[in-house]
Parts: structure tokens; C-alpha cells; sequence
């Protein structure tokens, strides 16, 4: 019975991870880049230049620029830079205006306030939407992306289950043994980083907890928007006076934040009914400064006395643990190096997935190795194994030479990088329907090298900020871009070179084992 029910989470293990383990590499992919968000934007617009941080002196820049621009708006919103990002947000909501429900944005020059014309671009939000929205109509791509996160955690269950020696098999790994190395790798990394892909699977669910449990919310709220309210401890927006008011300076209500929590950072400013009677002014403070979203951390004031009026609500115990959830899975309050582990622990899950792919195929091509054709539905999943890889890598690297190459000027600039992503991604599929498995392997490896590895001369050739410069600068952000770009195509010429390479003779093969074997046996 014992074993019946490992064999059966065996079972289920394998063919859920098959199923949806091509979905899963490209969220765990996405999501990887996700936590350099910032850094992406700041090299997918290198006009935009970091500076010396002044919080109180972006706050009187941003007023100024608003005051000027947007003085009838009915709502502004600024975001400070940070250590992460150089622009100085700024942007307001006007039903007279164009964009989107009558919102525009603009980015500042956090040295000088004026408007830097940087180019269209998504840059890291593209993979951090891509992540938990797959470039899906809301709120299906959501639904998809929550639902393959509890595929993600049942896997990790069952791969326990079913692996009893699962600790004793993290010490194993026995290179150049096909089948054998394969496992080993995939028991070995998984072992590794088990409580990181744990924790990120299961608070994938907290993340989206009123999708995926809405009956209680229903019965209390009757819609998610009342439940959000209460949740977040959002103030009614007061009617506009209509008695015109001169604005209190903002950097004078971020002294009163500093006297209240000294250091803390502020995230995002809103100012409503700017130059009314009834303006008021929120400060939010910056994810970056606590693992878990904290409602309490903000603070509303008279826009036209500067009078503090209210801070957000405490949160309760059950509302820490959600929140703490979330901030882990986000990562914002990681420091250059944990983000760094994030990065490398998201790299890890993604091999897993990937290596677990390749287990699969490789497994049942073994019984099929004498035979002239490979059945279809072998065929079938060895093109999406390519595709779903090597293909998403050269999709990424399309997106990043697009930011580089399309004319500034271009209509629609944003659309068409990401147009680029899923093209070249489609090619990748059309390319590995063509070519035999382990060529088409090679070649779209060996091209993701070629591309990654010259993601840098591209940025040197076309910005003039290239590792000469950013280094030089202490622009690290950029610098790091350029160097994971040559890392990643080094290691991709290392790999295609692998599958490149003609593979041995079964024959000659069998004649090792055998001696080596016998050896044993003399021994």
C-alpha cells in the first residue's frame, strides 16, 4: 500500500510536471528576471542617468514641474528615485488629457527636473507582468499563472514523496552518465533550493488568494473592491472646495515623516485635489524598507495647512502573515546580494524544471533507440523541450536587441520589443520542427550565445555606455546587465558546444561498461 501510493505521487509528479512544465520554465524564467525589474529599466533606457539621491530636493522638483503642468489635474502622483531606479516618476490623472483613462506620465531628470525623453519602452515590467499575466486578457492570464503555481507546489510535494533517499541523493552526482547525470542534477538542485521554490509557490496562492478562495469575500463584500478598501485602508477622496489654496511644499511634509520614522524611504507620493481647499497629500514608504507591505506606513495630510490627518491603520497578526508572504515572494526589501541570491535560486528552479523535461524525453527515447523513427509524440514534445528553452533564451535576448536597434522615433516602440520576444520565440518552435533534436538544440544554443554575449558590444556600439563606461561611472546597475549578458552567453556556448559535439558509439559505449565491469568483478 506504502509503495502503491509513492508509485501513484510518482505518477502524478511526472505527468503534471510534463503537462505544464513548458508554462512553468517560461513563469519561473519571467519571474527570475522579474527581481532585477529596476535595473532592466534602467539599461532598457539609458538616457535616463542616476544621480546623487535628494529626496527632499526630487520632491521640490516634481512640484514644480507639476504646478507648471498639471495644475488642473485632479490628482498627481510622484515616485522618488531610489538606489535602484534614476528616473524621478511623475504623473497625473486629468479627464481632458490623452493615454489611458485620461492618465499621463512623464520621467524627470533627478538632478536638473527636466523631462528626459527616454525611449518607449516596457523593460523589466514586460517580464514582471509576463511572470503572473502571461500576455493574457485580464483575468485569465492570471488564473493560468495561479493555477500552474499550485502545479508548481504539488510537484515539490510529490518529488518528495517519491524520492525516499531524496537527502542522501543531494551528495550523488555522477557526471557523463546520460539518464544517471540528468537526475542526479535535478535531485541535487532541487534538494538545494526546496524552501525557496516551497515558499514561492505557496505564496503565489496568498498573492492571489481573493481569486482563488473568493467565497468568503463574496458573502462579506458582495465584489473585491469593498474587501480592497478595508484591506489597504484607502480614505474616501474628498470633494473638490472649489476655494483655490496654494499648496504646502511637499519636501515640508516629508520632514514631518522623517521626525515620525527617521530614515524611512518614501515609495510613492499622491496628491489629490492639488490647489484646492480640500487638497490632501500621501506619503507612502518605499516596499524596500520591510519584508512584509505594511498599510500603517503611510500618512496623509491637509494639502493646504500641512496638518498631519491620518496614518494608516495597524495590521493585524493574520494580515503580517499574508503581507510577510507577499514581500518574501516579491523580494523589494532584498539587498544587492539576497537579490542576487533570489536571482540564482530562481535560475535553480528553472533548471529543475527544465532538466525534469529533458528526464522525460530522454527516458522513453531510450526504449525507441533502435527503431528508425522516433514516434510522434515523442517528436512532439522534443520540439516544445527546444522551444520552451533554448527558444524562450533567444526570445529574451530578441527582446533586448530590439530596445537597442528599433528607431527611437518608432510608432508603438514598446509593442514592437515585445513583438520581437514572441516572433523570435515562434521561429524557435518553426526551427526546432525542421531540424533534428540534438542539432536544433546546438544551433539555437549556439545562436543564444552569440546574441547574449553581444548584448554588451550592441550597448557600447549604440549607447556609449557600455563596461568602459559603466564601470568607470560606478553605474552598476548597467555594468551588471552587461556582465550577466556575457555570463549567460558563455555558459550557452558551453552547452551548445556539448550538444554539438557527435556522441559516442552506442557500441563503444557498452564496451566500457563492460569493462569496467569486469574490472569490478576481478577486484
Amino acid at each position: 500500500m506504502k509503495e502503491g501510493f509513492r508509485q501513484a505521487m510518482a505518477w502524478l509528479h511526472t505527468w503534471t510536471g510534463l503537462i505544464f512544465g513548458w508554462l512553468l520554465f517560461a513563469i519561473f524564467l519571467t519571474g527570475t528576471l522579474a527581481y532585477f525589474k529596476e535595473e532592466i529599466n534602467h539599461w532598457t533606457k539609458p538616457e535616463i542617468h542616476s544621480h546623487p539621491l535628494n529626496p527632499a530636493a526630487s520632491l521640490e522638483m516634481a512640484q514644480r514641474y507639476l504646478q507648471a503642468n498639471a495644475a488642473d489635474a485632479s490628482t498627481w502622483f510622484i515616485r522618488l528615485p531610489s538606489e535602484r531606479e534614476a528616473a524621478l516618476s511623475v504623473g497625473y490623472r486629468d479627464p481632458n488629457a490623452g493615454g489611458r483613462r485620461g492618465f499621463t506620465s512623464k520621467e524627470l531628470d533627478a538632478a536638473s527636473g527636466e523631462v528626459v525623453e527616454g525611449r518607449d519602452s516596457r523593460g523589466g515590467d514586460f517580464f514582471y507582468r509576463f511572470h503572473f499575466q502571461l500576455e493574457m486578457p485580464h483575468p485569465w492570464g492570471r488564473w493560468l499563472s495561479t493555477f500552474c503555481a499550485f502545479i508548481m507546489l504539488l510537484g515539490l510535494v510529490t518529488g518528495i514523496i517519491t524520492h525516499k533517499k531524496i537527502f542522501k541523493e543531494f551528495f550523488t552526482f555522477r557526471p557523463g552518465k546520460g539518464q544517471r547525470s540528468w537526475l542526479d542534477g535535478h535531485n541535487a538542485i532541487g534538494v538545494l533550493v526546496l524552501p525557496f521554490h516551497l515558499m514561492i509557490s505557496y505564496s503565489s496562492l496568498v498573492i492571489f488568494m481573493y481569486m482563488v478562495m473568493p467565497a468568503g469575500i463574496m458573502a462579506s463584500y458582495g465584489s473585491p473592491n469593498g474587501y480592497f478598501n478595508d484591506l489597504f485602508g484607502r480614505d474616501e477622496v474628498p470633494k473638490v472646495a472649489g476655494v483655490a489654496t496654494p499648496l504646502v511644499p511637499l519636501s515640508s511634509l516629508y520632514a514631518k515623516v522623517q521626525e515620525q520614522a527617521p530614515g524611512a524611504r518614501m515609495g510613492f507620493i499622491q496628491v489629490q485635489n492639488p490647489g484646492d481647499q480640500n487638497a490632501r497629500v500621501t506619503l507612502n514608504r518605499a516596499s524596500a524598507d520591510s519584508v512584509a507591505y505594511k498599510r500603517s506606513a503611510n500618512w496623509t495630510f491637509d494639502g493646504a495647512t500641512g496638518a498631519l490627518l491620518t496614518q494608516g491603520a495597524p495590521e493585524s497578526a493574520a494580515m503580517m502573515t499574508s503581507f510577510t508572504f507577499v514581500g518574501l515572494h516579491m523580494g523589494n526589501f532584498a539587498g544587492p546580494w539576497l537579490r542576487w541570491l533570489y536571482f540564482v535560486f530562481g535560475v535553480a528552479g528553472t533548471a529543475v524544471i527544465g532538466t525534469g523535461l529533458v528526464m522525460w524525453l530522454g527516458k522513453r527515447q531510450l526504449k525507441h533507440a533502435k527503431s528508425e523513427r522516433m514516434p510522434a509524440e515523442l517528436r512532439l514534445v522534443e520540439v516544445l523541450n527546444i522551444a520552451s528553452m533554448s527558444g524562450l533564451l533567444l526570445g529574451v535576448a530578441a527582446f533586448f536587441w530590439a530596445n537597442r536597434l528599433l528607431p527611437i522615433g518608432l510608432q508603438g516602440r514598446a509593442d514592437w520589443e515585445v513583438n520581437a520576444f514572441f516572433m523570435v520565440w515562434a521561429l524557435s518552435l518553426l526551427h526546432a520542427m525542421l531540424r533534428p533534436g540534438r542539432r536544433a538544440w546546438g544551433e539555437q544554443l549556439a545562436l543564444g550565445a552569440v546574441v547574449f554575449a553581444g548584448l554588451p558590444l550592441l550597448n557600447a556600439a549604440t549607447t556609449g555606455q557600455g563596461l568602459d563606461h559603466s564601470l568607470i561611472a560606478g553605474d552598476w546597475a548597467m555594468a551588471g546587465f552587461d556582465l550577466t549578458a556575457l555570463a549567460t552567453g558563455l555558459f550557452l556556448g558551453w552547452a551548445a558546444g556539448k550538444m554539438l559535439r557527435a556522441p559516442k558509439p552506442a557500441a563503444k559505449r557498452s564496451a566500457k561498461v563492460k569493462a569496467r565491469t569486469e574490472t569490478v568483478e576481478a577486484s
